[in-house]
This record gives structure tokens, sequence and C-alpha cells, in this order.
């Protein structure tokens, strides 16, 4: 009886989580039907004419919708390689401090970034790196000319990548160094009689034992290769750097809301919803298959 009393609270619990996700995830979804209309705000979903696939074939007839793939896909690439490789290496620094004090107070100052969204991080990205800013200021002290770095397709890029690694890397961080605790410490101690020095131990017992978690979390983060990051790009890019920077997140927002082409942006946006599905299930697989873990 006690028992079907806590299932009933649990479930009460749930309740307030599965009304947001109906009102907010489920209901949106019959909005889908406008990608196959030539909607018109004016006489609604159930008023507007049904024109079948036609707004799929005229995206893929888009001039800039093959740029606009190349820069999803490269830079969601490139934020998960840089962005997991610098996670590793900090979780390894940070294992390897003794002071407590110390310890907590750098784990305090990587993790602040994570919290706060990128409206503010934008506006401090960009006072850093303006025209103006220190960092050019700093070049000019060297006798270098100033960068135009928001404005810039050369330098654009690299500045998303290296921004998102800045706000998420010590958040990403936390599950490596979880995985380092569950190493056994016999075999640091066993590699030590054997007379292995810190990097070697590093090698042949650290990187091994985190190899799983590093397989897991790669394949887990394969999915987002169609999620670049819209929040980010949205508050730091400007025409200047569309070439570069123009993601089919951002594209849809442009369509779809700034031009009014609703029926097209939906349709991008379906299409690019369908091919994250598909790679949600090829990871899980993948998953199962490298680390014999799934995730459904």
């Amino acid at each position: 009886m006690n028992n079907k009393k806590d299932q009933a609270a649990f479930h009460l619990m749930l309740a307030p989580s599965i009304v947001f996700l109906i009102i907010f995830s489920f209901i949106p979804m019959f909005g889908i039907v406008m990608a196959f209309q030539n909607y018109i705000p004016a006489k609604g979903m159930s008023g507007s004419a049904w024109v079948g696939l036609d707004n799929f074939k005229f995206m893929f007839q888009i001039p800039d919708s093959k740029q606009i793939l190349i820069n999803t896909i490269v830079i969601a690439l490139w934020k998960i390689i840089v962005g997991t490789f610098v996670s590793i290496v900090f979780a390894l620094l940070l294992n390897e401090i003794r002071v407590r004090f110390v310890k907590k107070f750098m784990q305090t100052v990587v993790y602040l970034p994570n919290f706060l969204s990128w409206a503010v991080l934008a506006t401090v990205v960009m006072n850093i790196f303006s025209y103006e800013g220190p960092v050019n200021a700093f070049l000019g002290w060297l006798g270098i000319d100033p960068v135009l770095f928001m404005a810039s397709n050369h330098w654009f890029r690299p500045m998303l990548v290296l921004t998102d690694v800045w706000k998420g890397f010590g958040y990403g961080s936390i599950i490596y160094l979880a995985s380092l605790t569950a190493i056994d410490p016999g075999l640091y101690e066993a590699s030590s009689i054997d007379g292995a020095n810190r990097l070697k131990q590093l090698w042949y017992v650290t990187l091994p034992g985190l190899m799983p978690t590093i397989l897991l979390v790669t394949t887990l983060n394969l999915p987002n290769v169609l999620n670049a990051g819209f929040d980010q790009i949205f508050n730091l890019y400007n025409p200047l750097v569309y070439a570069t920077s123009d993601i089919i997140d951002t594209y849809v927002y442009r369509v779809g809301l700034v031009q009014r082409q609703y029926s097209l942006g939906t349709a991008i946006g379906l299409l690019r919803s369908v091919v994250g599905i598909v790679l949600i299930l090829s990871a899980n697989k993948l998953a199962q298959k490298l680390t014999d873990y799934r995730i459904f």
C-alpha cells in the first residue's frame, strides 16, 4: 500500500514536466504540415493550399543551401573535436592538483561560463575582440595591425569554436573527472613499483581507463553534427560573415520568421530533424558496438 502511495507521489511530481512537454514539444509538432503547404497566416493551416514536396525541392535549389550545410557540419565537428580534447586535458590536469582548495577554486572558475547565456557572453566576447578591444590593443603593442575578428570570414569560425570551448570545457570535464575516480588505485601502485613515472602512468593506466568514456561521449555527440549552436552564432554573427557562419538554424530563423516564408522554414527544419533522428539511432548503435552501452 505504501509502495503504491510512493509511486503515486512520484507520478504526481512528474505531472508538471509531462504537461510542459505536451504543450511545448508535442502540440507544436502539428505545425509540420506547413512544410507541405503554401502557408498563408490569414488562411491558417486548414485553409492554406497543399503543395506536396515543392518546398523541399525548392530548398535544394537555393544557391546557399550547400554552403549552409557545409558551415553547419564543419562548425559542429570542430566544436566536438576541440571541446572533447580540451575537456579531457583539463580533467587530467585538474586530477593532478593535490591542494583541495586550489582544485575547488579552479573548478568554480571554469564552470561559471557554462551557466551564463550567450546573450551575456556574446557581449563580453565582442568587447574583448572588437577593433579597439584589449586583444587588438595588445597586438598593436606588438606592432601587429588590428584584426577584425568578428567581421572576418577567416577568423570567425575559429572564434566560434574557441568561445564555445571556453564556455563548455569545464562542465564537460565533469564526466571525465568522475571516470578518473573509478580507475583502480592498485594499477597506479603496481605501475609505480615497476618504475613507471607519472607520464608513463598517464599513458598506460589513465588514458586506457578513460577510453570507454571518451568513446561513449564522442559517439553520443555525433547527433549534434547538425546542431552547431543557434544561440551562440545568432548573438555573435553579422551579414559580413554569413559565408562562413550561417548554419541551418540561423537560416531557418531568417527565412521562416524574418522573411516570413513559413512553409520553407518549416521544410528545412523538418528535414534537419529527420536527419538528426537518423544520426541519433546510428550513434546509439555505434555506442552499443564500441562501449556496450545504449541510450534506449
